[in-house]
């Protein structure tokens, strides 16, 4: 029998809220249409390839007086992509409505991501199994994976399995690119009368995954709150200690939204946001020239000790790194394929044979960073083909060059302080911790809200909760197409459709309360402390939301 933590079997008994339209079960809903959709950019392009599902309405839904019985359905749902907090509780939501509508309908989940579904590997779904699950984090109920669905034998392949598990309706579990697989499948199942429909939901720590229509992806939440704990533990730390600056790298490649949550619930002294450092085209060196300001003024009163949150995807923002990594991304292919290449016996020559194929500027960037970058820049390719950024271990960078210039100064008499630093990545300790009451909330609100749009008929939408920052029961549920989230872009030298990332918006107000606070957090030491994400007590404690949504949504309230 598995054990369970104390804090576990309370978790287990927590019962989800609601929007009130899904409280009464998917037979006593109705649908509400809104306006016909486009895609956010490339209308044509993106019309032309989803033919059959482009140009769909919105939805919402509101309660029925009646209620209208719902035959038997079997439906498929898949993880896929990274972990976030709260999966486990989409399935559990998705089961739930499905169970209620129609005891005789059968849940199935694709084991190990979209390779599930292609290759016949499934689990069905019975009370004990997902009560096992229930409020709790991870991807473990059924696993996850970075399988894309995009060619027609992998389509292919997954209508046979749908065939014969008599599956009508999929769930796909999961962010921009997993999003993106859902509608490319969605169309190729209308497209050749398959009759199954598919459903996403939103899903990334990262929280780009966000429009109008999508507040928040879910397990921002969380993840934000248990990265927070840490930075605020460390705060304590550096302000007991008073001798350390702490480089803090937190996951989120191409958008800085989770390292500016966190900015905003810890004060740290410095934050570096990518989305700023490109539209100011700051350079390494003056960002460097930007912290070192920091660091020495700090030291000159006494503060030898400090804060750095630094973005996980901030080396490509940077504009002589990013023009490297684009033009070190073209070569690679080329470069792995090469004898020379793969067979030199030192890394120098390694070095050597990248830095005689790039463009003159890129090979001078290149040449100029310390070895350890070097060699990571040339470890393994993502799944598109590019550098991982997450393997770049930017905070080391930053420590190196600064130490380095910081020693010149010194023997200039310009510093007369001591640096020492230590790094930290936070990024696996928070796609996997229990979701708070808010992604436990919303996590089942999706899944639930996602068989009702089953229920309508509805294929090729994401699954849509909105109003977050009220009450539970006044949350909007309702679908929204997916290609209306879509434009093109460039995937491995061909152009794409894609679900187009929200970056940080430099107008917006999450990132004005930085950049109104950041002076006084730089030298005032007005560190917060969060603490661990709290599931009993006080609702203002324990149902607050992210600092991101409440200033979004209060921005929107007031345009309204």
């Amino acid at each position: 029998m598995t054990q369970l933590s104390p804090l576990q079997i309370e978790r287990l008994k927590y019962q989800p809220k609601l929007p009130a339209s899904l409280q009464n079960g998917v037979n006593s809903l109705e649908m509400v249409e809104g306006d016909a959709t486009q895609s956010v950019a490339d209308q044509e392009s993106i019309k032309n390839l989803f033919t059959n599902t482009y140009g769909k309405p919105t939805v919402t839904f509101k309660s029925s007086s009646s209620s209208n019985p719902n035959e038997a359905r079997n439906v498929g749902v898949i993880l896929s992509g990274g972990q976030a907090p709260g999966g486990h509780n989409v399935i559990a939501g998705l089961y739930d409505a499905l169970k209620k509508s129609n005891p005789q309908s059968k849940l199935y989940g694709f084991l190990g991501g979209p390779s599930g579904i292609i290759d016949g590997k499934y689990v069905e779904f019975d009370d004990e199994f997902i009560d096992a699950y229930r409020n709790t984090g991870g991807f473990d109920i059924i696993g996850s994976g970075r399988t894309k669905l995009e060619t027609d034998d992998q389509f292919r392949k997954s209508l046979e399995v749908c065939k014969k598990l008599g599956i009508s309706a999929v769930v796909i579990i999961g962010g921009d690119d997993s999003n993106t697989n859902a509608a490319l499948l969605a169309e190729w199942f209308v497209k050749n009368n398959a009759g199954i429909q598919v459903i996403g939901c939103p899903k990334t720590i990262d929280g780009d995954l966000k429009n109008d229509q999508i507040e928040i992806s879910f397990g921002f939440d969380t993840a934000t709150k248990t990265y927070a704990e840490l930075i605020g533990n460390i705060e304590r730390d550096a302000n007991s200690a008073k001798k350390y600056w702490h480089f803090v790298k937190i996951m989120g490649r191409s958008a800085s939204h989770v390292a500016l949550e966190a900015a905003l619930q810890t004060q740290p002294n410095i934050t570096l946001i990518s989305e700023e450092i490109e539209a100011k085209k700051m350079s390494l060196s003056s960002i460097i020239d930007y912290m070192v300001d920091i660091i020495v003024k700090r030291a000159n009163v006494g503060k030898n000790f400090g804060i750095v949150i630094v973005p996980e995807g901030l080396i490509e923002f940077i504009p002589e790194m990013g023009s490297m990594i684009s033009n070190l991304n073209n070569i690679m292919p080329s470069l792995e394929s090469d004898s020379a290449f793969v067979n030199a016996t030192t890394i120098r020559e390694k070095f050597d044979i990248v830095e005689n194929r790039l463009d003159s500027e890129n090979a001078k960037v290149y040449s100029s960073l310390p070895t350890l970058i070097k060699e990571q820049l040339l470890a393994d390719r993502d799944p598109h083909g590019n550098v991982q950024v997450s393997k770049i271990e930017t905070e080391k960078l930053l420590i190196e060059m600064i130490a380095n210039r910081l020693d010149d100064m010194k023997l200039q008499g310009d510093f007369i302080g001591k640096f020492s630093a230590q790094s930290h990545f936070f990024g696996y300790e928070g796609r996997c911790a229990f979701p708070s009451n808010f992604d436990a909330d919303y996590c089942y609100s999706l899944g639930y809200n996602a068989y009702a749009l089953i229920s309508k008929g509805l294929t090729g939408y994401l699954s849509s909760v909105k109003n977050l920052i009220k009450p539970a029961d006044q949350w909007i549920a309702g679908g929204v197409p997916l290609t209306m989230m879509m434009n093109m872009e460039r995937r491995n030298n061909e152009m794409k459709p894609v679900i187009k990332k929200a970056l940080v918006e430099l107008d917006g107000p999450v990132f004005k309360r930085l950049a109104d606070n950041r002076e006084d957090w730089a030298m005032n030491d007005r560190y917060l402390f969060p603490g661990a994400v709290q599931y009993f007590g006080p609702s203002s404690v324990c149902d607050i939301t992210t600092v991101t949504l409440q200033l979004e949504q209060s921005k929107e309230l007031a345009s309204v």
